[in-house]
């Protein structure tokens, strides 16, 4: 029987994952802090509150298979994609920024991208509308995600080692972590109501 850590432990992990995986591939979920979050899930394993091998495995799982779904959204709706209507959880600006790293980078945007908010989330879906073959996204979106997830979960890990009693801030950070995830929702929600009220 699972004791009340290792139910924490597990939820902590499972959410995450969802997470970054709704992050690297679906176009509502731009939003998602998949950056800070890792950082903070590196805290959260120096401290013990986490499993570090499960955390890595499990967040480069997702965020592979969150890429192939982003691929496989824009394969599937192809140059539809541009004309869709934009909405709070949609913006066709966030298509032209991906567009635009394309232009500038190429294939290696996939790998770019991963670091880089709302860029990650609308590269592999423009590489599905038409951008790329799909054997190199295969091999671009397993490097990238291979990559993305143990760099940042790494820094955040040797920053909770040089800070005494990291335990008393995890609270702190969970907050600032649950925040961060909804202000660029509530920022777009705000500026769509004053959009609407003064038009």
């Amino acid at each position: 029987m699972l004791d009340s850590i290792s139910i924490i432990q597990t939820a902590g992990l499972i959410g995450i994952f969802l997470i970054i995986f709704a992050e690297s591939g679906l176009f509502f979920a731009f939003f998602l802090p998949g950056d800070s979050l890792f950082f903070a899930a590196g805290l959260f394993a120096h401290g013990g509150f986490l499993p570090l091998l499960p955390l890595l495995i499990g967040s480069i799982i997702a965020a592979i298979l969150g890429g192939f779904v982003g691929y496989f959204t824009g394969h599937k709706l192809g140059p539809k994609v541009f004309t869709k209507d934009s909405s709070v959880f949609f913006s066709k600006r966030y298509l032209v920024k991906a567009e635009e790293y394309y232009d500038k980078y190429g294939k290696m945007t996939i790998i770019i991208a991963r670091f880089i908010p709302i860029v990650r989330t609308f590269a592999p879906i423009l590489a599905g509308v038409g951008k790329m073959n799909f054997r190199t996204f295969i091999l671009l979106n397993i490097i990238s995600g291979i990559i993305w997830p143990p760099i940042i979960i790494s820094v955040g890990y040797f920053i909770g080692s040089r800070i005494p009693n990291i335990e008393h801030y995890f609270l702190p950070i969970s907050i600032l972590i649950i925040f961060l995830s909804v202000l660029p929702l509530i920022w777009r929600v705000l500026k769509i109501w004053w959009y609407s009220r003064h038009q």
